[in-house]
């Protein structure tokens, strides 16, 4: 079973990224945090991280750089999932290295969408 962090300091979209995630059979955790996600991944590598951008402590653009450069910390597919939707946000996510990008609010046929199309399922 593949894992999936779900990162966002909304416990409402935790749950509701979680409901998705198990449906399509992920194992799923969950931070509140960047740091509490980087602390996650330092203890077990997911597979995929799914990360809202805005969040206290560690946002997720910090995350992100500090994630790529953990040992295997470029392994897990990152998708962006967050409000910010404009062009200079998307770019310096993606050339962070983000793999994909969705924007709030999503659904699960977004999530199986873009979860296809980066291979995840």
């Amino acid at each position: 079973m593949k894992t999936c962090l779900i990162v966002d300091d909304s416990k409402v979209i935790r749950m509701v990224a979680k409901k998705i995630l198990d449906e399509l059979g992920f194992a799923t955790e969950e931070a509140a945090d960047g740091q509490l996600a980087l602390d996650a991944c330092k203890a077990k590598m997911p597979e995929a991280v799914l990360l809202d951008w805005n969040m206290p402590v560690m946002n997720g653009i910090e995350f992100l750089r500090a994630l790529r450069e953990l040992p295997s910390g470029g392994d897990p597919i990152v998708i962006f999932c967050t409000t910010e939707n404009d062009l200079d946000h998307i770019q310096e996510a993606m050339t962070s290295g983000a793999n994909e990008y969705i924007m709030k609010p999503f659904d699960s046929d977004i999530i199986q969408a873009k979860f296809q199309q980066v291979g995840l399922i």
